[in-house]
């Protein structure tokens, strides 16, 4: 079908409308932009969302989605595009600069060794684990630390961070085990609707094979108010890698000695936990407070 060029053509393919300004409006996130290409190419190839959708093994739906800019897609769902499309790695290679263009220069290793990992092991503070995070707990947490970025560049910083929870989604995901002070239910991210949504997920996410969480209560001591947040990364080929924040930002180390020792205060942070039923009982107590 030819495309009549103006000031503000009007394309309709297969019963589906969409605008110039859909695609080149400079307000769009980068996860706007990511799906209004999506959307772009598939128009090109006279598709519709259902046949886009059987290409790539999800559902209409999902397409609609990740067209809109509401859903940050997968890496399957990335190949499949290129896959349908033909575009040799283009929706690939895309997704891949989207998560990394959000991400801290000295995170994206971390994220890259994340979704290779066989057990991932956290220990938080303050602050619930970014995989584990709501999107709204994400979205009050980045705005609060970048109070005078715009909301593209928060909301991109956002998507990458619940994009990571797609290594859970995998066909043998990794075994997560999470503790957390319990200064991380108490901190009050967003305000009380805000934090009762992360409780709700986080006893949500608890509930799923392969993800056990722990709290250690203030009752605890000093068992772990000495420790910072840290998290051991372990491979069924290669060593274990840690990763910790300090003041100069994150790093991994890979040194045997400082992850053995590590790794032993996490065997001893465990042990002061409570239980992980017992555990959820306290999150969901807590989760009360916030919004009864």
């Amino acid at each position: 079908m030819p495309l009549v060029v103006g000031a503000s053509w009007e394309v309709t393919v297969l019963d589906e409308s969409i605008s110039s300004e859909d695609f080149s409006n400079p307000s769009l996130s980068p996860l706007q932009r990511y799906g209004a290409d999506v959307r772009r190419v598939r128009l090109g190839r006279s598709l519709m969302q259902k046949h886009l959708a059987t290409g790539t093994g999800y559902s209409v739906s999902y397409v609609s989605g990740v067209e809109s800019g509401k859903l940050l897609p997968s890496e399957k769902f990335a190949t499949g595009c290129d896959r349908v499309f033909g575009t040799n790695g283009l929706f690939t290679g895309m997704l891949h600069r989207l998560e990394e263009g959000d991400h801290p220069t000295h995170f994206v290793p971390y994220v890259q060794l994340e979704q290779k990992a066989s057990h991932i092991l956290n220990f938080s503070t303050t602050i619930i684990m970014g995989m584990l995070q709501t999107e709204d707990y994400a979205q009050a947490i980045f705005r609060a630390g970048h109070p005078f970025e715009s909301d593209e560049m928060i909301q991109g910083k956002v998507a990458a961070r619940i994009r990571r929870r797609e290594v859970l989604n995998q066909d043998r995901p990794p075994r997560l085990w999470a503790v957390f002070h319990e200064a991380c239910l108490r901190t009050n991210v967003g305000g009380p609707s805000v934090m009762a949504g992360q409780l709700d997920f986080l006893v949500k996410s608890a509930a799923r094979p392969g993800i056990d969480l722990q709290v250690i209560p203030f009752t605890a001591g000093a068992s772990a108010a000495h420790s910072v947040s840290f998290t051991l990364l372990t491979f069924k080929d290669s060593p274990t890698v840690l990763y910790s924040d300090d003041p100069r930002g994150g790093r991994l180390c890979r040194t045997a000695a400082t992850v053995a020792s590590v790794m032993q205060n996490y065997d001893r942070l465990r042990a002061h936990a409570l239980p992980p039923d017992e555990s959820l009982t306290f999150v969901e107590t807590v989760r009360k407070e916030y919004m009864p």
